[in-house]
Order: structure tokens, then sequence, then C-alpha cells
């Protein structure tokens, strides 16, 4: 027998794998599990074995991440940082000190602030002058669907009343026409097209800063949602495969390329390059991010029927579907029969059901392929569309941190859906009921990439930092065991990553050790676990 490299002893193990769900031993030789169990496990102690005793701290598989933005968000560690407060005097104070701290800023960017701090969720140009009225600034919200810009970055751009609003976005208006600060989806290309570029240098700072926080969260491996240039945010591609290849890159990553919205099927053969040659190493790009709709705090997410006005009576607007449906049609048939998976941005209902439509298509066209495609976000979802998750195997990817009560979902979003429609979002209930597979993402940096949080609220459909807060829709809870494999073997699937996920011999030893069991902890303690220890491939990457 040979001699293991690591041993973890009495447990528990948590190992999301249904033969054996819990253990409270595991070893490691080399990059790989080699067996899990209990005492038979210490067989392979041998005198280089390291030990690691868990004194009843919870060892379980590697957090992954099915949708986030990694090297955006750690680019945007070294911006303007908004995030973390609502207060706009706050807001005010950090854009102000950061300006004063980088006086050799052409532009001042960065962002993650909330729309609920402000009247209506739009900021105005007039109280980013007062702070910076001499350099352009450029702050994108925490959804990263919008942009509040000051009167100095609209002059450079040269948005003016007379400016039209681009197809795919809206510039918030004044009165009089004149641009407020505010845009919308793709009127945010029009400003942050002039912001310098960043180099290749800086975006793989971003990624080595994303990686390092991402590892001290248990995460090792995710799927960045975004590779391309979108509204002026340059390509991270770069920085994955400098770091795939120079070896610094110590998560296990897959990139969805960007369809981009204005082009159609002759875009298709430049992905198939590039998905060859963007795989290096632990880095590979076999999907396509499909953007279908906006968000529905701007009424941008695509609706079945009109969002409501102020007084609860129906508009005219519907949401936006940013790529024509039938189109979208023939072009995920023809991706899906090149093997591509295809990763769908889809919020609200009407973008959902056309994202399946496209995926039964394709179905119908070249059978089940087996090409795991999945659907992010998931706000709104019609009673009528869950059944076909499990029959068309697409896959539910869900961000449960957006699940719960708090101002902008209570303020900007419930009122202008309605009761019924309001109570279809997040239905990570209905789709378990409904035979979905699910997987589980944070979409940062537009929220906390931090996995314990979103499971809290999966699980408990109450923001960590609001325990007094009533549960939104209640019904829609999922079980802890059910939320822990929705972020690692639920993940691990969608990444096509098929020997990790689940801690089984063979697997790869992925894995985390969380500083309690959380498994037989009161349900509202979750989000008070932290991570100990991350390793990726039998190598510790992260210990406190």
């Amino acid at each position: 027998m040979t001699a293991a490299d690591l041993v973890f002893t009495r447990g528990p193990v948590f190992t999301a794998d249904p033969a054996r769900t819990r253990a409270t031993s595991l070893a490691v030789v080399g990059d790989r599990i080699a067996a899990v169990g209990h005492d038979e496990v210490l067989e392979l102690i041998g005198p280089g074995t390291e030990v690691v005793d868990l004194r009843g701290k919870l060892l379980l598989p590697g957090f992954q991440d099915a949708h986030i933005h990694a090297v955006f968000g750690g680019s945007e560690l070294a911006e303007c940082d908004l995030s973390s407060t609502i207060g706009v005097e706050e807001y005010l104070e950090r854009i102000r000190s950061y300006a004063d701290a980088h006086p050799d800023r052409a532009w001042i960017t960065g962002g993650g602030w909330s729309m609920e701090s402000f009247d209506g969720g739009l900021p105005t140009r007039q109280l980013l002058d007062s702070v910076v009225p001499d350099r352009p600034v450029l702050l994108s919200n925490r959804d990263h669907h919008g942009a509040w810009a000051n009167t100095r970055a609209l002059e450079l751009a040269g948005v003016t009343a007379g400016t039209p609003d681009p197809a795919d976005g809206r510039i918030e208006r004044e009165p009089d026409g004149a641009p407020s600060g505010m845009l919308q989806e793709g009127a945010t290309a029009l400003v942050s097209r002039l912001i310098p570029a960043s180099t290749p240098a800086d975006r793989l700072a971003g990624l080595m800063r994303a990686q390092e926080l991402l590892h001290s969260l248990g995460v090792t491996g995710w799927q960045d949602a975004l590779l391309g240039v979108f509204n002026g945010k340059p390509d991270p591609s770069d920085a994955y495969l400098t770091a795939a290849r120079d070896g610094s890159l110590t998560a296990r990553v897959t990139g969805a390329l960007w369809w981009d919205r204005e082009r159609g099927a002759e875009q298709i053969d430049e992905l198939v390059a590039l998905r060859e040659k963007l795989s290096q190493g632990r880095f590979r790009a076999g999907s396509v991010k499909v953007m279908q709709d906006g968000i529905a705090e701007n009424f941008t997410a695509a609706m079945t029927a009109p969002y409501l006005d102020g007084c609860g009576c129906a508009t005219t607007n519907s949401g936006l579907s940013f790529v024509d449906p039938e189109a979208l049609r023939g072009y995920v048939t023809r991706l899906d029969a090149l093997d591509f998976q295809i990763h769908f941005h889809a919020l609200g209902d009407r973008a959902v059901r056309e994202a399946l439509d496209a995926l039964e298509a394709a179905v119908d066209a070249n059978g089940h392929r087996g090409n795991r495609h999945h659907l992010a976000h998931l706000q709104v979802v019609h009673p009528d569309d869950l059944p076909r998750f499990a029959r068309l195997g697409a896959i539910a990817n869900i961000q449960p941190l957006w699940a719960a009560h708090e101002p902008q979902m209570d303020e900007l979003t419930i009122p202008f859906l309605g009761p019924e429609r309001a109570a279809w979002q997040y239905p990570f209930g209905e789709l378990v009921r409904a035979g979905a597979t699910l997987a589980a993402g944070s979409d940062w940096p537009v929220s906390s990439p931090d996995p314990i949080e979103g499971i809290h609220v999966a699980v408990n459909r109450v923001a960590p930092e609001s325990p007094g807060n009533r549960a939104f829709y209640p019904e829609q809870r999922i079980d802890l065991p059910t939320a822990l494999a929705a972020y690692t073997a639920g993940t691990a699937h969608v990444n096509g990553h098929d020997d990790s996920g689940s801690l089984r011999a063979g697997y790869l030893a992925d894995l985390v050790v969380l500083d309690r069991d959380i498994l037989t902890a009161p349900p509202e303690e979750i989000a008070q676990a932290r991570v100990e220890r991350t390793y990726v491939g039998g190598t510790l990457v992260h210990t406190v």
C-alpha cells in the first residue's frame, strides 16, 4: 500500500457523493484522493504523511463558482470601491478620498454603489460634480448593468440632449432632455469607450488578487462568465492565458466566450478558433455567453407581461431581448452541434423562455449531446417553464444571495412586478422539485463571492446581515446538503470538471476545511462559518 501524502482525520467529512455522504477520514496521494472512509483510512499514514486533525471541523469538496467575473472583480479591488455601504455621503467621501489619493489618474473609475441609495435608483451627475468636477468619473453600480457619470465624462463623450438611446440601453435624462448622469445597459459604452485601456499587466494583477481572495473563501475553480470586450471593459482572456502558461493559475477555470449581440452567425468560426487558442493548462474556454436580457431594477429584464408603474398599472415596457429569439434558436443549434456549452444570462421570465426555446430547437436538431447548457440568474421563471429544465437537460445556475428581502428588492423590484409575478422569483425549491440540476455562483463583483453567504441565503432565504428580516418566499428554500451540492458537485458538472466536486477515491483533491460543522449547526448560523484551509490538487493554497 502506498503511504498517503496527506491524511485528514477525526472529521466530519461531507463528500457530496450520494453513495456515501458522510465520512470521518480522507487520504490524498499526489493530487488525488486515495481513500475516503473512517479509521481504515488511517492505515495509509506513513513516516512522511502530513496528518491534519480536523477536531470536529468540516472537510468538504472545494467550492466552485458557476458564474463570476474574476478578473473584473480583482481589478476593481484596486479602483474606487463603493461596495459595503449604501450611504450617499459615504459614497461621496470615498470618491473624494480616492481622487485625492490618485491625482495622476486621468479617469476615476470603480463602482459597487447600490441603486437603493438613490431616489428611483438614479444618481445624478451633479452629485459627482460636487466632489470631482475637473476629471471624468464613471462608476458602475453593483449590478454592473448601469453606470454613474459626472458632467465632465459626459462632455468628453459628447453625450447631450440630442444623443439618441442605443438599441441595447438607455440614457436617463433631466426634464429638458439633458443626460442626468445615469447610463443604463449598453448606454454605458458611450462613455466607457474613452477610459484608458488597462494593460496586460493590470489584468494579470487583477486575476491574482481575485484568485487569492477566492481561495481564501474556499473556491478552487470557477466559470468566468465573460471573455471578450463588453461595454468598454477589456477582454480578460490574456490574463488567464498567461497565468495558465506560467503556472500561477492555481484554480481550475472555464471561460465563457462573449457572444457579440450586434453580430450574427459569422462570429461562430471565430469562437471555434478562440476555444482552441484559449485552452491551456488549468484554463479552457469551451463555453459561449449569451446575454439575453438585462435586469429587473432598470426594467430591461425581458418579461412575458409588461412592468407595472408606481401606481400598479401596466406599462408598455416588457424589457429587452438583446438577441432576436428566432435567430437565437439557429445560433444555439449551431453552437451545440459544435459542442460548445451555452451559458445564458436569463433573468426575466421571457428571457428564460427564449433560452429554453433555443435549447429545445437544438435538442430537436442535434439530439441530447451532453453539452451542459445552463441558464444563469433565473430571477423570474414562469411556472409553465419549470419542468422544461429537466426535460431539456438545462442546468439552473443560481445566484442565491439575491433571494432575500432588501431595499433594492422591496422598493425597486417587487412593486413593479406585482404580487403574482414577484412570487415566481428565484424558485430554487420548485426547480429542485421539478428535477432540475442546480449549480451555483456569485456574479462577483456584482455581489459577494463568499459561497458560505450564498449557501446561507439558499437555505434561509434571509440575508446574513439581516437576520431579523422575514424570509423571502420561504417555500423556495432548499436544504443544506442540496445547497452544498450546488456549490460543489453541481458547479463541477457545469464547468466540465468531472473528477472534482465530490470526495471520492480517484477524484482531484480540491478541498476546503471550515472552522465548524455547519451540517449540525442551526441553519441561521451558517454564515458564521469561516474557511480555515483550501487545497487545490492536494496543494495548500490558503490557510489562516
